[in-house]
């Protein structure tokens, strides 16, 4: 006899086996993330009975068992799409949806740590919008509501040193120098929504981006210095140019939690808002930036990164230059005929 409401959720592949009780069908709890994403993750383990979906204690009951005692194995219909490959949840998230491309770092138990597994998928996942036709801005967010991103896996880094001494910092020059660049130069706006503590290295790719809202409990932590480490990923370059160097200085030597309020007086958070509504104001300001003029944010990121370290002269020249060529484009003859005409301009990013 089927039970009812495990049928809504689940089925057994194999129909000659009985179908599973409940506790079976749901023995791995899901837990959402709590970024706007098509994704759930699995959590990895049970440690207590209250794990149990639907009020269930204890071990399963031996009518959720098949043959042989052993629950058969069963398919969720669930309205999600699986974050899975090889049977491991994906440590980076990849949603490309109206031309916004969100990228969210999925290792909330390990507070989004940088282990191997999520530098390379996230190095890769970033040059792929980097390069996609589709993509018009990017919005980089972590999972869970602690933390961004705290930096290296440290756990992991402890083995690596064991195993190959001062070379396992060979992880810079593979994973955080690519991945900083491709925050800071890609063609198309990044927003970095900043929904926990970000540090070291997770603070780094958040100064790389173009915009970054925070939520009010998140904060800021340099780190380097604490684990008698140098700067990477960018920070050495991005952090004078938004705090003085003075401040910088201070912050690299002396590292500490910035809290939201003070990031923002700073120059680290462009605004801040309530951590419940972090999701849905990164998503907005966001997804307007890829229904903008997108050639035309690509040229200003190109103007600001070549005026940092020219003279004037030179930075007037390159100004010149890219207003040839956003002058030429599809979007300034739409923004001016809809600017003669009082209406709103639609831009195609061409």
């Amino acid at each position: 006899m089927t039970n009812k409401r495990s049928h809504h959720f689940c089925h057994a592949r194999d129909q000659n086996r009985p179908t599973p009780g409940r506790a079976a069908i749901l023995r791995r709890p899901f837990r959402n993330v709590p970024f706007p994403s098509p994704y759930v993750t699995v959590r990895p383990r049970r440690t207590h009975a209250r794990t149990w979906p639907l009020g269930h204690r204890g071990r399963r009951p031996a009518r959720a068992r098949g043959a042989g005692g052993k629950a058969p194995e069963a398919v969720c219909r669930r309205p999600v799409f699986w974050a899975m490959l090889g049977g491991m949840a994906q440590t980076v998230l990849y949603d490309v949806t109206e031309g916004l491309a969100t990228i969210t770092l999925n290792r909330p138990d390990a507070m989004n740590a940088l282990n191997e597994e999520l530098k390379d998928a996230l190095r890769d996942t970033l040059q792929k919008a980097a390069g996609d036709d589709a993509v018009r801005a990017v919005l980089l967010t972590g999972a869970g509501d602690r933390a961004f991103c705290v930096g290296q896996d440290l756990k992991e880094h402890t083995e690596a040193l064991r195993q190959h001494g001062g070379g396992a910092l060979d992880t810079v020059e593979r994973h955080y120098n690519p991945i900083t660049l491709a925050i800071a130069t890609m063609p198309k706006p990044v927003v970095a929504g900043v929904n926990g503590v970000a540090a070291g290295a997770g603070a780094g790719f958040a100064f790389a981006a173009d915009h970054r809202i925070v939520a009010d409990t998140a904060s800021f932590n340099t780190s380097f210095a604490g684990v008698a480490l140098s700067t990477d990923s960018g920070m050495s370059w991005t952090l004078p140019r938004l705090v003085g160097r003075a401040k910088a200085t201070e912050l690299l030597l002396f590292p500490r939690s910035v809290r939201a309020a003070e990031a923002r007086e700073l120059g680290l958070a462009h605004r801040v808002v309530p951590a419940g509504e972090l999701a849905a104001e990164a998503t907005a300001v966001a997804r307007s930036l890829a229904q903008g003029p997108t050639a035309s944010y690509a040229a200003i990121k190109e103007s600001l990164a070549y005026g940092a370290d020219h003279s004037l002269a030179d930075t007037l020249g390159k100004e010149a230059e890219l207003q040839l060529r956003t002058g030429a484009s599809d979007d300034h003859r739409t923004a001016v005929e809809a600017f003669v005409k009082k209406e709103r301009p639609r831009f195609t990013g061409r």
